[in-house]
């Protein structure tokens, strides 16, 4: 066998084994254990990261650090991938930050010169823009891995309509990680609240094992792509964590105080609420591109859907319900109530 063949399947042996002897390899290949030693010496010298162990029950183990055997892209593969990664660049944090700069690197290093002229030639003529952000999330690591090993956290969490913005303790288990407007959060279990909650990771400031002993529970069941089975209620992706009454446990889902909704859009309140991620299962499109808002909103969630509703103007007509109606003119007259103020203080000052 020609010695970059072998060199390769080593490659992909070792990293299949994890641990294995000299003299296990030098049976598998046929050849003789010096030639083995030699060959492991260079695949250390490539950056497959090689530990060994003395002693009778020794060997070699390969690191964590796996490095994964060669894999053939297409020169349209390889482009799609590096911009699929440059995109990216656009988060402040990311649960992968430092591996996903060195994987770019790599991948454009050892790229043909002709490919690499390709990419830079289009790195300015296509995007994927997120709004810049300066708040941080340094805890994604640790949020993700707590959500795939179902971990349970400490966090010190502030909360946004706090006046005092004292971190208050939480016992929370994490289902996964996502980012939205610039944004991470972090669907939980809130051992507090009893309760699914939704926290925004920039405003952990900290974040630790659990050591008290309580018992992680089981919510393999619940994931990002089926969470709204079990958090219900329109605006839940905006509702943060200490806001609104208490939910339904994911173990026995009980429905919160709900009322109808149905909002008229016209074409451009459509298109703001496509995007919006919650308004994905209430909203209706007609062929002409207007189209309606109809389910139903737990009752808690009135304040926040009032402010959404506003916002979209002449664009959204609310039919029902009424109380939605009503929070929305209360909204509104606190809004002139304010505005009132600052025109008796300029009528003053003429």
């Amino acid at each position: 066998m020609p010695k970059s063949k072998r060199l390769l399947e080593l490659m992909m042996t070792v990293n299949r084994k994890r641990k294995f002897t000299v003299k296990e390899l030098a049976d598998e290949f046929g050849v003789s254990t010096r030639t083995i030693l030699r060959d492991l010496q260079e695949l250390g010298e490539l950056g497959v990261p090689l530990y060994s162990e003395v002693g009778p029950h020794g060997g070699y183990q390969v690191l964590n650090e796996r490095i994964l055997p060669p894999i053939a892209f297409t020169e349209e593969e390889a482009v799609a991938i590096f911009f699929a990664n440059h995109a990216l660049r656009h988060y402040t944090d990311l649960p992968f930050k430092e591996a996903s700069s060195s994987a770019l690197h790599k991948f454009y290093h050892y790229m043909p010169g002709d490919v690499r002229d390709r990419i830079d030639e289009m790195k300015n003529r296509v995007d994927f823009v997120t709004p810049t952000r300066q708040a941080e999330s340094p805890h994604l690591s640790m949020l993700l891995e707590a959500a795939v090993q179902q971990k349970v956290l400490l966090i010190e969490y502030a909360k946004a309509d706090a006046e005092e913005q004292r971190p208050a303790g939480r016992l929370i288990q994490p289902i996964g990680i996502y980012a939205h407007g610039g944004l991470w959060y972090c669907p939980a279990y809130c051992f507090q609240r009893g309760d699914l909650r939704i926290f925004r990771c920039d405003r952990m400031l900290s974040a630790a094992y659990d050591t008290s002993g309580i018992e992680p529970l089981d919510l393999r069941h619940i994931h990002l792509g089926n969470r709204e089975l079990f958090m219900p209620g329109l605006g839940q992706e905006q509702r943060q964590e200490g806001v609104g009454g208490r939910g339904p446990r994911p173990e026995q889902p009980e429905r919160r105080e709900q009322l109808t909704l149905l909002v008229q859009l016209g074409k451009t309140g459509v298109q703001r609420c496509e995007a919006e991620l919650w308004t994905a299962p209430q909203l209706h499109i007609r062929e002409d591109g207007s189209g309606w808002l109809a389910g139903s909103v737990a009752k808690v969630e009135l304040p926040f859907l009032a402010r959404f509703v506003i916002v979209l103007g002449s664009e959204a007509t609310v039919q029902e319900p009424p109380e939605l109606v009503q929070e929305m003119k209360r909204a509104l007259e606190e809004i002139m109530a304010k505005y009132d103020r600052i025109q008796n203080n300029f009528e003053k000052h003429e």
